[in-house]
């Protein structure tokens, strides 16, 4: 192996591993904020599991929502 081809290799291999870090930093980021709407969607009286389960699939969107819809009214005793 020439020393231009164990170049060309070290870079490819490089730029593959810090796409797989940019990609797991995502999805930590996306899991960690589908954490925090679930626990702030349990503080306004809704399902933590319910809006955890939405976040994972609309992410900010979710937070978005818990924060702008008024919470559920209680029934009267």
């Amino acid at each position: 192996m020439t020393y231009q081809q164990r170049q060309v290799f070290h870079i490819r291999h490089h730029a593959g591993k810090r796409a797989l870090n940019e990609h797991t930093d995502y999805v930590v980021g996306w899991g960690t904020l589908s954490l925090i709407n679930a626990g702030l969607a349990q503080s306004k009286g809704r399902s933590g599991l319910l809006w955890w389960l939405a976040s994972i699939f609309l992410g900010p969107l979710a937070t978005l929502l818990i924060v702008v819809l008024p919470r559920p009214e209680q029934p009267v005793a």
